[in-house]
This record gives structure tokens, sequence and C-alpha cells, in this order.
């Protein structure tokens, strides 16, 4: 039986993790192997049919070290989703935070149907043998994978990006040239996403400058975002 003074001795605290910090170096991690997957598929990939039997044999390796890395990439995203809506705290707008989760939600799964189109032609390349039925193969999944990753994916960045640059102009968590910078990088991707296979790498650069400001001004955020919970469980 525990004695009296036992029975009364408060618990140790629990450990807290440091939210800001937690989104930010999720961020950089996203940023850092979703630029290395883009620049080993989509950056490189030919224009032309013929060029993209060659390529896929020559740089089977590097593909399939890409089709390895985007599932980590986008854990690394989602993480990146949670904690940053964590330091969002009172200021939650129930309309943008649902264009905000549904819209990153939306780009990883066409990122990861984009990853796996690769990982088909790269495995497709060697058991099709007959010349046209591989020629074919390889027309059709180039399509899907530019369509996924630019047409989709990064429209659905954009509107990722749109969505939290209002949260930020609401709350002012962030500082006004950061959205300023968020809303012309997602209008670049909006209207010209199919123009340039560069603009895929605008939104991993985009984490990456979140991110870093998120490392500067985790003592900042997170204090805002305890003042918050405090005056709501107050109220």
């Amino acid at each position: 039986m525990p004695t009296p003074s036992q029975q009364s001795k408060p618990a140790p605290p629990l450990g807290q993790l440091s939210t800001p910090r937690a989104a930010a170096l999720a961020g950089v991690l996203f940023a850092i192997l979703l630029i290395t997957t883009m620049v080993l598929i989509r950056i490189q990939m030919p224009d032309h049919v013929e060029d993209s039997a060659q390529w896929l044999q020559s740089r089977r390796g590097a593909l399939t070290t890409a089709t390895v890395l985007m599932p980590f990439a986008g854990i690394s995203f989602l993480w990146f989703i949670g904690v940053v809506r964590d330091g969002f705290g009172r200021h939650e707008d129930r309309f943008f935070l649902t264009v905000f989760l549904c819209s990153g939600l939306l780009f990883v799964a066409m990122m990861f149907v984009a990853t796996a189109g690769i990982a088909g032609l790269v495995t497709s390349n060697n058991s099709v043998t007959d010349p046209a039925a591989r020629t074919e193969v390889i027309s059709f999944a180039r399509m899907m994978v530019i369509s996924a990753s630019q047409t989709y994916a990064l429209r659905m960045a954009a509107v990722f990006m749109i969505s939290l640059a209002t949260i930020w102009l609401k709350t002012r968590l962030m500082p006004r040239w950061l959205v300023a910078l968020s809303y012309l990088a997602a209008l670049v991707l909006l209207i010209g996403s199919e123009m340039s296979r560069w603009l895929t790498l605008v939104f991993p650069v985009w984490v990456l400058v979140v991110s870093c400001l998120l490392l500067a001004r985790a003592g900042l955020i997170g204090e805002r975002r305890d003042e918050g919970d405090r005056s709501r469980r107050l109220s």
C-alpha cells in the first residue's frame, strides 16, 4: 500500500516537443528530399519518347533511388502540415484550414502517383520486349508523370500556399513579405505550371524558406501559440 506522502507526490512533468522547430526541421527534410527526387526524375526526363528508353536504362539506379526517397518526402511533408497547423493555436479558421489540409494531402497524393508511374516505367523497360509496345508504354507513362507532377500537384501546391498565406495574413504569425512572396509564387504555379519543368522546384524552395524562417522565429511563434491557448482556456 502506498503511503499518503507517496499518494500526494506529483507526477513528473511530461516532456514537450518544440512544435515550431520540429515543423521547420520536417520542412527542411521535405524540401531536400523533394528537390532531389524531382531533379532525378522530372528535370532530367527527355522531351522525346525515343530518348526515354535510353534514359531509363542509363539512369535506372538514380530513378530507383528517387522512388525510394519520395515516400519519406511525403512523410516529412505530412509532419510539416501537422505541426504548422498546431502553431495556429486559437487562430484557426475552419474554411482556410480545410483548404490548407486538403490541398496539402492532394499534393502528396499526386506526387506519389507521379513517382509510382516512374517506378512502373523502370520495371516495364525490361519486361516489355516488343519495341512498338515499349514505345506506347513509355509515352503513356511520361504523360502521366508530367500531368500528375505539374498539371495537378503543382496547382494543389499553389492552393496550399494561398490558404496558408491567408491564415498568416489574418493572424500575423508570419511577416508580410513572406505572405506576399507566397501569393506571388502561388500565382506563378497556378498560371505557368506547365510552361517549364523547373517550376516544379518552386514549391520545395518555398517550403525551405518557410522552414528557415520558422527556425529563426520558433520562440516567438511558440509564445503566441501558448498565449492563444491560455486565452482559450480562460474563456
